[in-house]
């Protein structure tokens, strides 16, 4: 296939192709996975622990015959068409930066100052990140999400994160 479908170039269509690949690739690991699963000896009946794995992998399979079929048959992905995405845009940078250093300061600071502290710092640096100004405001909300989710973890699915500098405290 060395020419191109009308409205696409070789490479997408080579590009697509890849998609089709590593979607099957990827429902064939899901299939291998699954069947790699011990058997439980508490399970009883014709649907045990792998059932769901294998019917997912094997739809991953089937989706990505049939991406592959339409694309030898000339089908091509549109470009996004949203009317509130503005298509000849510049990549913002800085936003991807200022997100990209709330993530890294919440991993870095999880252990010595906990999830409650860390989590606000990463919420707080999220809403900046994308333009909130209320500084006050956003730290108020995000200690109040971050306080909220641990204790939702912690009493709501007896996962405890860290607790940091408040150890004895919550």
């Amino acid at each position: 296939m060395s020419s191109a479908a009308p409205g696409g170039t070789t490479e997408q269509g080579r590009s697509e192709f890849g998609v089709a690949l590593f979607l099957a690739a990827l429902g064939v690991l899901v299939i291998v996975m699954a069947v790699l699963i011990p058997e439980s000896r508490i399970a009883r009946g014709p649907v045990g622990p792998a059932t769901v794995p294998i019917v997912v992998g094997g739809l991953m399979v089937v989706v990505a015959g049939f991406l592959a079929l339409d694309v030898l048959r000339g089908g091509r992905g549109e470009p996004e068409g949203g009317e509130d995405v503005e298509l000849t845009g510049r990549s913002d940078w800085r936003t991807v930066l200022l997100l990209a250093a709330a993530f890294v300061a919440n991993a870095v600071l999880i252990e010595p100052l906990g999830w409650p502290f860390s989590g606000a710092i990463l919420f707080w640096g999220a809403a900046f990140a994308l333009g909130s100004r209320h500084a006050v405001r956003d730290a108020v909300i995000a200690l109040g999400l971050s306080f909220g989710t641990w204790y939702l973890f912690a009493l709501g699915l007896g996962v405890v994160l860290p607790v940091g500098i408040l150890r004895g405290i919550l």
